[in-house]
């Protein structure tokens, strides 16, 4: 900014200056009238505010930002619709524990209550979908609401904050600092007593087995987690949101991920337990009734949290604090002695069915190309400098069951609200999280457009991320459901795209896998290949009912 330029600060400076001293080094957004005082402030910082297509991707990127980084990620949109286009960004963060700040415009506080252009009661739409949300009423709140957001977002089980900015609140002087953070805060390893008394019901249990929820993958926790795991013989399954929890050295102890129904081999791990120790669940990721109902087993509860309370989950014990300072603390009271001979010979099985099934995969051919196929090549190419974002469709449950990662934060799922359109936004997240990583992206063909028009920001930010699309010109999990119900779908049909003149008119480039050889061989030359390539691929979902079946078996040999 010229010196003749220069002016007393401003609320909008002060915002921008908190943002600065939390180390916010992207901001993701659209401006408009009513918050351009802070647009114009990011101009004379050090952050790079990044113009989006749209509200709700905005938020995809920066709920991406917060699951990679543990910082929050920062979005900001102006008052009325803008604000609005927020929210399913909002409560996708929320659900799935990602940190998110999101900055809104609004109409001067003296017409807060009137109907004109633009007004909202944007605080009574947040509240349900955050964790914070608050409306700055004058200058000398900004710098307490502001740090309130920050740690709202990124404490405890993480999630999303909002912060209202009323525009004559913004270019009001305001010559306060923002409030700084205590140096050292944060919490310790459960209490001791507990701690003695879960280690007690682990030693005496004749089968116990472990399930992981999204906080377990966090990168402390998971670190933890393999000590834990390898001293106590400890069989673990996951859900989806826990991919990369479970170390390469401990897959024999791994039954596999679980989540949306009950029908896989982690399911019978499961269901075999007599005690069960969640590690940073949330009930979110796979509800109680589906896999507990009716059972009387203990349930020893390890999170950040206290459990939120269910006819079908109620734990004995509940060890409440920081998970990897938790697990560091039980760790040296096990005093197990080889795995329980029950689980024992359940993982030999599901081991044995990995083999089988991976075996039948690679000898898939055919066109369209069968899932298995594609997530046994995907699988070879997932190197550990590869980042994986997914969308959520129907390739999403073949992916989250039969893909393996064994780095925490790798292979990014959504399950929380199973938000369409995630994938695209997280992937531009990854790009600019980890610059010197491959990123690839998936989504369906009928999630895809939801997010595409981000494929611009992409380009514009000049990404080197791969966005692949499965091809089957349906709303494939949510037909699969209706014709299981009603023996017909409805709703669920749509046309056709040309994926490679859509990447083009983006300037990207658009390549088609057309037979099983091409996978790998077309994933390569894309990776090689400078900025954002779209690749599109046919899919057969002929099987796709077999993912919903009830019966607790692998029907895919």
């Amino acid at each position: 900014m010229s010196d003749e330029n220069k002016t007393a600060p401003i609320g909008a400076d002060l915002v921008v200056r908190t943002l600065e001293e939390r180390g916010v080094t992207h901001v993701f957004g659209i401006p408009g009238a009513k918050i351009d005082a802070v647009f114009n402030s990011l101009l004379s910082s050090k952050i790079e505010t990044v113009v989006c297509r749209h509200e709700q991707n905005a938020a995809f990127i920066a709920g991406g930002i917060g699951r990679m980084t543990g910082k929050a990620g920062i979005c900001i949109a102006t008052s009325g619709p803008g604000v609005s286009n927020l929210v399913t960004g909002l409560a996708t963060a929320n659900s799935e524990g990602d940190p998110v700040l999101a900055l809104g415009g609004a109409v001067a506080v003296a017409d807060a209550d009137k109907h004109i252009h633009q007004s909202m009661d944007a605080i009574a739409i947040m509240k349900p979908v955050t964790k914070y949300a608050v409306s700055v009423g004058a200058t000398d709140q900004i710098a307490e609401v502001m740090a309130n957001a920050f740690r709202a977002a990124e404490g405890g089980r993480a999630g999303a904050s909002y912060v209202n900015l009323p525009m004559d609140v913004m270019k009001a002087p305001a010559p306060q600092s923002p409030v700084a953070l205590p140096r050292f805060s944060g919490l310790g390893p459960a209490d001791p007593a507990a701690v003695a008394e879960a280690a007690r019901l682990i030693n005496e249990a004749a089968n116990p087995v472990v399930l992981l929820g999204m906080m377990a993958s966090r990168p402390d926790a998971a670190a933890a987690l393999q000590p834990f795991l390898s001293k106590g013989n400890l069989p673990v399954v996951g859900t989806f949101q826990a991919a990369g929890a479970v170390g390469a050295s401990l897959f024999a102890n791994f039954g596999g991920r679980v989540g949306q129904l009950d029908n896989q081999p982690g399911d019978e791990l499961l269901d075999a337990a007599d005690l069960i120790i969640t590690v940073g669940y949330e009930p979110v990721e796979y509800w109680p009734p589906e896999w507990n109902r009716g059972k009387t087993r203990a349930i020893i509860h390890i999170d950040v949290l206290p459990s939120t309370l269910d006819a079908d989950y109620q734990p004995l014990i509940e060890l409440v604090g920081d998970i990897a300072l938790t697990l560091q603390a039980l760790t040296p009271k096990l005093a197990r002695h080889g795995t329980p001979a029950l689980s024992a010979a359940m993982l030999h099985k599901i081991d044995a069915e990995r083999r089988l099934l991976t075996e039948g995969a690679a000898k898939r051919g055919g066109v369209p190309i069968h899932p298995l196929r594609l997530v046994h090549d995907l699988q070879q190419f997932l190197s550990d400098d590869l980042t994986v974002c997914l969308d959520m469709g129907s390739f999403h449950l073949w992916i989250a069951r039969y893909m393996y990662s064994f780095r925490p934060r790798q292979l990014l799922i959504s399950n929380g609200q199973q938000t369409l359109g995630v994938a695209l936004p997280w992937a531009i997240a990854a790009s600019l999280v980890r610059p010197s990583e491959k990123v690839l992206s998936i989504s369906g063909d009928g999630g895809f457009l939801f997010s595409a028009m981000e494929l611009e920001t992409a380009v514009r930010l000049g990404t080197n991320i791969v966005h692949m699309v499965w091809i089957d010109g349906s709303y494939d999990m949510v037909k699969i459901q209706e014709e299981m119900k009603y023996g017909r779908g409805s709703g669920v049909e749509f046309g056709p795209i040309d994926y490679v003149k859509y990447a083009e008119a983006f300037g990207a480039k658009g390549v088609m896998i057309r037979s099983p050889d091409d996978i790998l061989p077309v994933l390569k030359k894309a990776f090689e290949t400078p900025g954002p390539v779209i690749i599109g691929v046919h899919v057969d979902y002929s099987d796709n009912a077999k993912l919903f079946a009830q019966a607790r078996e692998n029907a895919f040999h």
